[in-house]
């Protein structure tokens, strides 16, 4: 059996481990499985890859960041984000990638109708890598908002808000469990002229959307881009020949 995971804190929210299953069932995908691995702590990996014969495994919150001093080489693209969210393990090597700036730049690509002058990330972790990577490559300038960065949710002006025509949420407020967390922004500055995308799925309406959905912003959130980064993850796990043997 070949074993794949998603390693992360915490992971109740995740849809990974139902995706993998159904498209293994669907495309007749023989002897693979995917399982969820919650970590309390970065520094259990290595047990964890210890005791599971993993051929690669995915990395979510909190670990994105944190888990590149346990890799053994970085793919060019995850060296220049600096987060790794896909690893390959492949003759006993450690191999990160980043699916996530795939998945993020072709939802977002598909998405959008009009130019974007200005953009607005809320966060700043390794989630928010990945956004500022696509969004530098679709030649978007943005600012980027965090609870300890120069710009935070205490000195954020509403004119910024208003003049930031797509904000994007990188922070886990709103996931489920805690549904009723949201970012503490000007809502009232947000219109119809906005694109407001949740990188969190779970749950699809997060009240951060709801608030923009109310205020006449389009909105989108982050399950098109979770198939989308696991699909190019895929791709890269099965282009290893060892699962070929």
């Amino acid at each position: 059996m070949k074993k794949f995971g998603l390693i992360g804190n915490p992971l109740a929210h995740s849809f990974s481990e139902k995706f993998f299953t159904e498209k293994f069932k669907r495309e007749s995908i023989q002897d693979c499985s995917y399982k969820l691995f919650p970590l309390q702590r970065i520094d259990q990996l290595p047990a964890l890859l210890e005791k599971e014969n993993l051929q690669g495994f995915n990395v979510t919150i909190p670990y994105k960041e944190s888990v590149l001093s346990y890799l053994n080489q970085l793919s060019d693209e995850a060296k220049q984000i600096g987060a790794v969210n896909c690893v390959l393990i492949e003759d006993e090597k450690l191999i990160g990638h980043n699916t996530d700036v795939f998945g993020f730049e072709v939802s977002i690509s598909q998405w959008l109708n009009k130019p974007i002058k200005q953009a607005l990330i809320l966060g700043n972790g390794g989630s928010a890598k990945a956004v500022k990577f696509a969004l530098k490559r679709l030649e978007i300038p943005f600012e980027i908002v965090s609870r300890s960065g120069a710009l935070n949710y205490e000195n954020l002006p509403a004119s910024l808000v208003h003049d930031s025509h797509l904000i994007i949420n990188t922070t886990p407020l709103g996931m489920s469990p805690q549904t009723e967390a949201f970012p503490d922004i000007a809502y009232e500055a947000i219109g119809s002229q906005h694109f407001v995308f949740d990188l969190i799925y779970n749950p699809s309406e997060t009240p951060f959307l709801r608030k923009c959905k109310l205020a006449g912003a389009s909105i989108k959130n982050g399950a098109e881009m979770l198939k989308l980064q696991a699909e190019k993850s895929w791709e890269i796990w099965s282009s290893n020949d060892r699962l070929n043997d």
